[in-house]
């Protein structure tokens, strides 16, 4: 059994090196807590608009929402003027939040025309003056996402990665893709690899962790001091405990069964609505169920039904009836 060792972020201790990616429309508080309860070390929240907090918008406040037994948690920011992103931060610094992140690498077309997210790639000079803003107003350690460039002209992550290092973050996030590839092709792992040559700081590699091998073949190949799971992780929270079993045994877990899927959607169902309401808990359910259940045996005619469902009584019947549907295939075929 290996033992893992902890990421050190700051005065913060990462128990298990292994981060859940800040996912706009994902990464809510149920979400989030069935990661944890599969052992994902550090939650990230939805990332949150610096101006958003300053106009007190009310859509706003439930990306903030951090329940006991979240933490260590990191809350997302983005913003590109400095002097706001330090006063915002300095606003929110008291809720229970453990780092405070900076987006600079959302590819979102809205968020790159304001001059936020990874169009920050393109300024070194505006990206450090925000970091070193935020950095001064908090006490809690700030870190910073961003991709491997803007652009195939314009790949400068480990100048990227200097430059918050140099305003005072204390670790970085890498995701080996350009702005302009969002999230087609391979994430290249070479650049991650640059980065951790480049700093002293801990080094966070993201891009193309979809089995527990990837997590352990980019810290092997990259050197990076944690890892972070993005699209891997939708529908599917068991890749934390996959992972972490991996990297202490070597051994690989198989896929969740049918029914313990099944009961893992009707669980996250309950918990949407209680955060968020029946209606639309459930309307934020059906992406999720469609996440949880690609590759699964009859899963499209199943999503197309759950795309007309309106109530959990609904769903959970769809669901029991998907089941037995299953289990007399499974006795059919042996």
């Amino acid at each position: 059994m290996k033992e893992l060792k902890p990421l050190k972020i700051g005065n913060v201790v990462v128990e298990t090196p292994v981060a859940l990616a800040p996912m706009a429309g994902v990464t809510d508080q149920p979400f989030r807590l069935l990661c944890k309860e599969q052992g994902c070390g550090l939650l990230y929240t939805e990332m949150v608009s610096a101006k958003a907090i300053y106009y007190d918008n009310k859509n706003t406040k439930p990306l903030m929402d951090i329940a006991p037994g979240e933490n260590p948690i990191s809350l997302q920011l983005f913003g590109s003027e400095p002097q706001l992103m330090g006063e915002m931060a300095k606003k929110i610094q008291d809720l229970p939040f453990d780092i405070l992140d900076i987006n600079m690498g959302c590819p979102v077309p809205k968020v790159v025309n304001n001059g936020e997210g990874s169009a920050l790639m393109k300024d070194p000079v505006l990206a450090g003056k925000i970091i070193e803003a935020v950095a001064g107003a908090i006490k809690k350690p700030v870190t910073v996402k961003f991709r491997k460039g803007f652009d195939m002209t314009c790949v400068n992550a480990p100048e990227i990665a200097h430059v918050a290092q140099e305003s005072g973050a204390a670790a970085v996030a890498v995701h080996g893709r350009t702005r302009s590839q969002y999230y087609s092709g391979k994430a290249d792992w070479d650049i991650i690899r640059q980065v951790k040559e480049a700093v002293h700081i801990p080094v966070i590699g993201n891009g193309d962790i979809f089995q527990p091998e990837d997590a352990v073949a980019m810290m092997e190949e990259t050197g990076c001091d944690g890892v972070m799971v993005g699209r891997g992780a939708q529908g599917n929270p068991w890749i934390f405990s996959r992972i972490l079993h991996y990297m202490k045994t070597g051994e690989t877990l198989p896929r969740p069964e049918v029914h313990e899927v099944v009961e893992m959607i009707l669980r996250h169902t309950k918990m949407q609505m209680t955060f968020k309401g029946e209606a639309h808990g459930i309307r934020e359910m059906r992406k999720h169920i469609g996440w949880y259940t690609a590759g699964y045996p009859d899963s499209s005619r199943l999503r197309q039904k759950v795309n007309h469902v309106e109530t959990f009584e609904e769903l959970n019947q769809l669901l029991c009836e998907y089941l037995v549907d299953r289990e007399k295939s499974i006795r059919y075929n042996t």
